[in-house]
């Protein structure tokens, strides 16, 4: 409890001390003779422009390639099965719309509300060779789910010697913080089944991404969760190639080169750091690299590092609790591989020991103010 204690004070000195940092001028709000403006946490999606090679592309946001992606899915393995709560009406971020009428509902299909109840399922038909999509509605309610998951998705092939698997099971699930989520609907647990031999995790930042990686998941040999930024569900648009495309699991991407500094995310994260990276050209005169990890298990670490004994200096930034999140591992990793290239300590900028907060979102998500500061103690170091 006083650890606790200690961690809350901290927060709520930060928050009286950022009020004045807020970065979006809309809505505001004044309290005495401050003005306090809301969604301070507020970023910029960057899109990328599609590949040439992939040819024609249709406007979509991240739902809607989720939903091509499961479209394509189904349509060219009769064995794929989509389930989860609500998923037959579409689901309530609307990611499988159209697909029950489309395949029938012998194939996009309701469950109970039992999170371990789906998995067990997906576990089930993938075990006899189906193509299983389970949607859990929200990340945060994957915890019921997590003895499934655990002890029996990640062990199946180990524990028979290969002579079965359950390699068709694919987890969908929305996750990260939204403007309003709260304890129970913004988490990132990616951390925790980080820790697990045996599943594959990856996180997009985009619908280019989301579609590509979501066909990798579901053709892929190995079991695998895919979380998805629910925040970006609407917010993020691209031009997505229509066609059917997959991108390489396990391989992280440099979306901007640098020489000063690594800057290194996933999921949401990745648009802060592309602001944090024009921040410290402009203001710093720092040049940045940005780089998505996309998969956090197996997480690329050669990139990473090549990355690193170029710049010298890495920043990891992260929307779960700061202790035992993912930055950690690839922080001990990191210092191992690449010792003697350092410049200054390695920095990670995440979230809070405490539950995800309501209405102080904004001060405990890793916006690009506070990662600013982590670039200028690297460089002034």
């Amino acid at each position: 409890m006083a650890s606790l204690r200690t961690t809350l004070n901290k927060f709520g000195k930060l928050c009286s001390q950022s009020w004045r940092k807020s970065t979006v001028s809309r809505n505001p709000v004044r309290q005495g003779n401050l003005q306090i403006c809301r969604h301070a946490s507020a970023w910029k999606f960057v899109p990328d422009s599609p590949p040439e090679s992939l040819g024609e592309t249709t406007k979509m946001n991240l739902f809607q390639s989720l939903t091509n992606a499961m479209d394509i899915a189904l349509g060219t393995d009769s064995t794929a099965v989509i389930f989860g709560e609500d998923v037959a009406f579409g689901g309530v971020f609307r990611c499988t719309v159209g697909l029950a009428d489309k395949y029938g509902k012998d194939r996009v299909f309701n469950t109970p509300l039992c999170e371990q109840g789906i998995v067990g399922f997906g576990i089930g038909m993938a075990s006899v060779g189906a193509t299983a999509i389970a949607e859990i509605q929200f990340a945060d309610y994957i915890y019921p789910a997590f003895d499934q998951i655990v002890n029996e998705a990640a062990k199946f092939r180990y524990r028979c010697g290969n002579i079965f698997d359950v390699g068709g099971l694919t987890i969908r699930t929305p996750w990260g913080a939204v403007g309003h989520g709260a304890l129970y609907h913004s988490q990132c647990p990616e951390a925790f089944f980080g820790h697990v031999p045996g599943i594959k995790v990856v996180i997009p930042r985009s619908p280019i991404q989301a579609k590509g990686l979501l066909l990798s998941c579901i053709r892929d040999k190995n079991p695998c969760i895919f979380f998805e930024p629910k925040v970006l569900y609407r917010a993020a648009v691209e031009q997505v190639p229509v066609q059917d495309y997959m991108l390489p699991l396990e391989q992280a991407e440099v979306i901007v080169e640098g020489s000063d500094v690594t800057l290194l995310a996933w999921g949401t994260q990745v648009h802060v750091m592309h602001e944090v990276a024009q921040l410290a050209q402009e203001k710093l005169g720092v040049s940045c690299e940005v780089i998505d990890l996309r998969t956090i298990v197996p997480w690329d670490s050669e990139t990473i590092c090549k990355s690193v004994q170029k710049t010298g200096r890495l920043l990891v930034a992260h929307e779960a609790p700061i202790t035992g999140g993912f930055a950690g591992e690839i922080i001990a990793t990191v210092q191992a591989e690449c010792f003697l290239h350092l410049e200054a300590p390695i920095q990670r900028v995440c979230g809070y020991d405490t539950p995800f907060p309501h209405i102080f979102e904004p001060f405990y998500l890793p916006d690009k103010w506070r990662c600013l500061e982590a670039v200028k103690t690297m460089i002034n170091y």
